[in-house]
C-alpha cells in the first residue's frame, strides 16, 4: 500500500522513473503476500478464518486496488480491471468477517474497512476516466457514499487515546478520508453528463473532504509530537500510506478543482512521506535482523 501510493504520487508530480522503481518494489511485494494469502487460504484454513476476521485483513483489499490504479495510470487498464475483479471479490468475503468483530474502543486500524470501500471506489473511478465508462463512475460513488457511511459507524467506536498511544496505525483516521477526495475529484472530471450545479456541488464536497482529511492530519501531527513514539512497529506502515494518500489526494483535487495551493500542498507532503518510507524500511529491517538472534 505504501509503496504504490508512493508511486502514484511521483508520476502525478512527474518524476517517472521513481515512480517506475516504486511500482517495481510494489508488484514484487504484491505477488509475494498474494502467495502467502492463497497459501494459507489452500492449506491453513484455520489460520486464515482467524486473520480474515482482523482489520489487518482488509489490507489485501487496499494495496490491490492502489496498485490497480497506479497500473491504471501507466495504461494497463486490462491489468488494472483484473485487480479490479479481484478486490471486488475479496470485499464482500473479509469485510462482513472484520465488522462482526468490531468492539468498541477500536484502534486505526478500524479504518481499513472504510480504506479497502474506498480503495474500490478509486479504482473504478481511474478506470472510469481512462475508459469514460458511465456505468463504471457510479459504481464508484456507490462505492465512495458506502465508505462514508463506513467511517461514521467506526469514528464512534474509534479508542481516541490511540492518539497519544498509537504505534502508527493511528493515522488511517485521517488517510480514510484521502480516499474518498480521489473519487470526487475523478467524478469532476469524469464521464458522467451532469448540469453545471451538480459539479459544483461534488466540487464543495471534494473541498470539504480535502479540508477535513488535512484537519485530521495537523491533529495527528500534533499529538506525534506531543507523544513521540520513535521505535519501530510494523503498523509505522500504516502511517506512511495516509501520508501518501494525503499527498495525493491533494494533487488530484489541486487538478480536478482547480485549487493551485493543494498541489503545493501534496508535492510538500510527498517528499516527508519518502523519508518516513525510507525509516519504516530500515526500521523493518533491522527489526528482522533482532530478530535472527546469534548465529548457534
Amino acid at each position: 500500500m505504501a509503496t504504490a501510493i508512493i508511486s502514484v504520487g511521483l508520476r502525478l508530480t512527474g518524476y517517472d522513473a521513481a515512480s517506475a522503481v516504486f511500482l517495481v518494489v510494489a508488484v514484487a511485494a504484491w505477488l509475494l503476500l498474494a502467495v502467502l494469502f492463497a497459501d494459507r487460504l489452500l492449506l491453513d484454513r484455520g489460520t486464515w478464518k482467524a486473520q480474515a476476521g482482523t482489520p489487518a485483513a482488509l489490507t489485501s483489499i487496499a494495496a490491490t486496488t492502489v496498485l490497480g490504479t497506479r497500473l491504471s495510470l501507466q495504461g494497463r487498464q486490462g491489468v488494472a480491471a483484473a485487480l479490479l475483479i479481484v478486490a471486488a471479490g475479496l470485499w464482500p468475503v473479509l469485510l462482513p468477517s472484520v465488522v462482526r468483530h468490531w468492539k468498541p474502543g477500536l484502534p486505526g486500524a478500524g479504518f481499513l474497512v472504510c480504506v479497502a470501500t474506498e480503495g474500490l471506489a478509486v479504482l473504478a473511478g481511474s478506470l472510469a476516466l481512462a475508459e469514460r465508462q458511465t456505468w463504471l463512475m457510479w459504481a464508484a460513488l456507490v462505492c465512495f457514499v458506502l465508505g462514508l457511511l463506513l467511517y461514521a459507524a467506526v469514528l464512534p467506536r474509534f479508542d481516541v487515546r490511540q492518539l497519544r498511544t498509537g504505534s502508527g496505525d493511528q493515522w488511517v483516521a485521517g488517510g480514510a478520508l484521502a480516499g474518498s477526495e480521489l473519487v470526487t475529484a475523478a467524478a469532476v472530471n469524469g464521464p458522467l453528463r451532469w448540469a453545471p450545479s451538480a459539479h459544483g456541488t461534488l466540487r464543495v464536497v471534494t473541498l470539504v473532504l480535502l479540508v477535513l482529511d488535512l484537519c485530521w492530519f495537523a491533529v495527528l501531527l500534533v499529538c506525534e509530537v506531543r507523544w513521540p513514539r520513535p521505535h519501530y512497529d510494523v503498523r509505522r506502515w500504516s502511517t506512511v500510506f495516509p501520508f501518501g494518500m494525503t499527498a495525493v489526494a491533494c494533487l488530484a483535487v489541486a487538478a480536478a478543482a482547480d485549487v493551485p495551493a493543494a498541489e503545493t500542498a501534496g508535492r510538500a507532503l510527498l517528499w516527508p512521506t519518502l523519508a518516513l518510507w525510507v525509516l519504516a524500511l530500515a526500521g523493518a529491517v533491522r527489526s528482522a535482523r533482532a530478530g535472527q538472534g546469534p548465529p548457534p
